[in-house]
This record gives C-alpha cells, sequence and structure tokens, in this order.
C-alpha cells in the first residue's frame, strides 16, 4: 500500500511538471469573443444550445491531442512541419491567413478588456494602455517556466464563472437533460449561433500554439502519457466553463426575456437577476479571459510565423537572436490596443470577418494535420487508428460545409 501511494505521488508530481501547454491553450479559447458569444447562446437559446458541447469537446480533445502527438514525436512546431512538408508557398499564404484572424481577435480582446474596465469603473483609455504593457513585460522579460506559471494561475480565475453559475441555482437534472438531447430549431439564427459556438472553441490558432509550447518545454516521448492527460483536462475544462456561462446567461436573462450583443452587458443585465456579486465575478471573469488571450494570441503569431519562416523564436531567447519574434509580438500587442482606443469604433466587423477565415483556415490545417499526423516516416507507430482518422475526417467534411454556408449566407 504504501509503495502504492509512493508511486502514485511520483506520478502526479511528474504529471504537474509537465502540465502546461493543453491546459492553458484550450482555456485560452474562452477569451472576450467567446464568453460573448457563450452569453448570447444562453440569453437567446437557454438550454437549447448546450447538446453541442458534448461532440465539439471530443473534436477539440482529438484535434489538440494530435498536436501534441505531432510536437513530442517530432519536436517540430506544426509550421515547421507543414513547410517541410508543403512547401514555402503553402506555408506562406497559410501564415498571412493565420495573421489576419489573429490579428482581428487580438483586437478583440484589447475590446474585452475595455469593456471589463469600464464596468469596474476604469476609463478605457486608462486600462487599455497599462493592461497592454503589462502583458507585454510579462511575456518578454520573464522565462518560460515563469510565465507558464502566470498563465496556469489564469486557468484557476475562471472558477469566476463556476461561482456565477452556482448562484443562478440551475436545475442540474434540467441540464443533464439538456446535454444528451439533441435539438435543432429550423431557423437561420440558430444554425449560425450553433456555427458561432464551434468556431469560438475550436480556433486555428490553438494547433500551433500547443504544438510550440510542447517543444518549447522540451516534453519528450517517454512523457507523452502525461502529455497526452494536459490536453484531455485542457478540452474538458474548457467545455465545463463555456457551458457554465450559457448556464447563468440561460438561467438569468432568457427567462427575463433579455438579449444581449457583448459579453459586458451580460455582467451588467446579472446584477438585478441573479445579484451583484454575481454579475462582479461575471466581469471579472471576462477580464481574465481577455488580458489571458491578449499574452498568448500574440505569442501564437509570433512563434508560428517565425517557425515557418525559420526565424528564432521563443521567451528564453535573447532580443539579438530572435529579433522578428520580439517585433512580431511588441507590434500586435501595441497595434491591437492602440485601434481599440479609436473613438467610435465598433469591432463586430473584424470580429465577423475573422471567425469566417478562422472556420475556412482550421479546415486547412486540420487537413495538413492528418496527412502529417498519418505519414509512418515522421510519426513511426504513433500515427493515427482509423476511427481517429473516421472522426476527423468526418469532422473535416462538417467544417467545410460550415464555412461554405458561411461566406454564402454573409455575401447574401
Amino acid at each position: 500500500m504504501a509503495e502504492t501511494k509512493k508511486s502514485f505521488r511520483l506520478r502526479f508530481l511528474l504529471f504537474l511538471s509537465i502540465m502546461g501547454p493543453g491546459i492553458i491553450t484550450a482555456n485560452v479559447d474562452n477569451d472576450a469573443g467567446g464568453i460573448a458569444t457563450y452569453s448570447q447562446a444562453g440569453a437567446l437559446y437557454g438550454f437549447d444550445v448546450l447538446w453541442i458541447f458534448i461532440p465539439m469537446t471530443v473534436v477539440l480533445v482529438l484535434v489538440q491531442e494530435m498536436a501534441n502527438r505531432m510536437g513530442v514525436v517530432t519536436g517540430d512546431g506544426l509550421s515547421s512541419l507543414i513547410r517541410e512538408r508543403f512547401g514555402v508557398k503553402i506555408t506562406f499564404y497559410l501564415m498571412l491567413a493565420l495573421l489576419v484572424t489573429n490579428f482581428g481577435n487580438i483586437m478583440a480582446e484589447f475590446a474585452g478588456i475595455a469593456s471589463a474596465a469600464e464596468l469596474f469603473g476604469i476609463p478605457r483609455i486608462i486600462a487599455v494602455p497599462i493592461c497592454a504593457f503589462l502583458v507585454w513585460y510579462m511575456v518578454l522579460r520573464w522565462s518560460y517556466r515563469s510565465v507558464e506559471k502566470i498563465f496556469l494561475l489564469g486557468c484557476f480565475f475562471y472558477v469566476a464563472y463556476l461561482l456565477s453559475a452556482f448562484m443562478a441555482k440551475p436545475d442540474m437534472g434540467e441540464i443533464a437533460i439538456a446535454l444528451v438531447t439533441p435539438k435543432l430549431i429550423a431557423t437561420k439564427d440558430y444554425m449560425f449561433m450553433l456555427i458561432g459556438i464551434v468556431g469560438t472553441t475550436i480556433a486555428p490558432w490553438m494547433q500551433f500554439y500547443q504544438q510550440a509550447s510542447i517543444v518549447e518545454k522540451g516534453i519528450d516521448i517517454e512523457d507523452y502519457s502525461y502529455s497526452r492527460s494536459d490536453t484531455i483536462l485542457g478540452g474538458i475544462t474548457v467545455s465545463i466553463v463555456a457551458m457554465c456561462i450559457v448556464v447563468v446567461c440561460a438561467m438569468t436573462l432568457h427567462r427575463s426575456g433579455i438579449s444581449i450583443e457583448d459579453a459586458s452587458q451580460a455582467a451588467q443585465a446579472l446584477a438585478p437577476l441573479a445579484g451583484l456579486q454575481a454579475s462582479k465575478l461575471f466581469a471579472f471573469g471576462l477580464w481574465n479571459a481577455s488580458m489571458f488571450a491578449a499574452c498568448i494570441l500574440p505569442l501564437s503569431t509570433a512563434y508560428s510565423i517565425c517557425e515557418a519562416l525559420g526565424w528564432e523564436r521563443g521567451v528564453d531567447q535573447r532580443y539579438e537572436d530572435a529579433k522578428q519574434f520580439y517585433v512580431l509580438y511588441t507590434t500586435s500587442i501595441i497595434l491591437g490596443a492602440l485601434i481599440v482606443l479609436i473613438p467610435g469604433l465598433s469591432l463586430m466587423n473584424v470580429m465577423l470577418i475573422s471567425q469566417i477565415v478562422n472556420g475556412f483556415l482550421f479546415t486547412v490545417i486540420l487537413v495538413f494535420m492528418l496527412i502529417l499526423v498519418n505519414d509512418e516516416k515522421l510519426m513511426g507507430k504513433y500515427t493515427n487508428s482509423r476511427f481517429y482518422n473516421a472522426v476527423c475526417f468526418a469532422t473535416v467534411v462538417v467544417l467545410a460545409l460550415i464555412s461554405v454556408v458561411s461566406l454564402f449566407s454573409l455575401v447574401l
């Protein structure tokens, strides 16, 4: 018995040392845009959208696990593998699309910071520059290990949404039934809401960032099982947080017939319905999520582009050795923060276009990933199983159809 306890303790400690890339990557996706989407979904449709989270979580875990596995087995990032297999030209256009959609999301994160700060009575002209500097200083002036610990702490603060949902006093039996009972409402708006939930939960930057994090952390094949557990845990926790946001808005806004357009409106509307504490917790969650994503998205962009072009990258590199990496990261933060400060600017069109590009880009990236992960010369015995491939190829088909429908509807 003592040996068993000791063995379990050692395995747990080893998991804690490996933990990070999977949980951080997944939870960052609950950003300002994601929180706005989940809030709107709960306010408009109540529990009728909860069923999408189970299949979506399965796909999220499968895709991120492939990125994780390729990083562990090959020791290379996804951009590098795509360049080596498909050539510089394809990689260049892929990185260009990634840069466009990521920058749209970066602006959305600073807009989320501004909205959350104003809910606490802090003007955006003060909050955004201060937060932008903190993001820049923390990531580029500290070591990777220190930054990762801060990111893991940021994951912990998502508990604010679990507490908000608890304060709304939901019926757990009703939630359980909604999770396992698919419900389709034959309206365009409902279908677009489902597409928005999937699009904001599974984003293309995630695969690049997680694989780059695996390589940066130096996780090898002996620790693959722990790294895989980290990825699975991340996929599950991000979905639980998202469901809590839907639930709290369903229990309050939906049942009161209140419609919203963004997460800050949800936080304001919660005060008279669920109490001031629930409203403040929701607003704090928005700030934490926006700050978190404002760190990761520019970092992911810099990692991906520098890796694709063969430049040095990483927060542990000196400026003299990785100038392009530091310039890309700094420029993304400065421009994203400055644009949000433009008076009267609406980011709705930017966010809409970036989400559509997200959908197309993720479909293409998933095809590349499936080709790479099934290459025995590259992956050895760690290629996908037939079942794994069947689920992923079905996902490609569904996402391709969704992207085409989204674009067609936008044009109309």
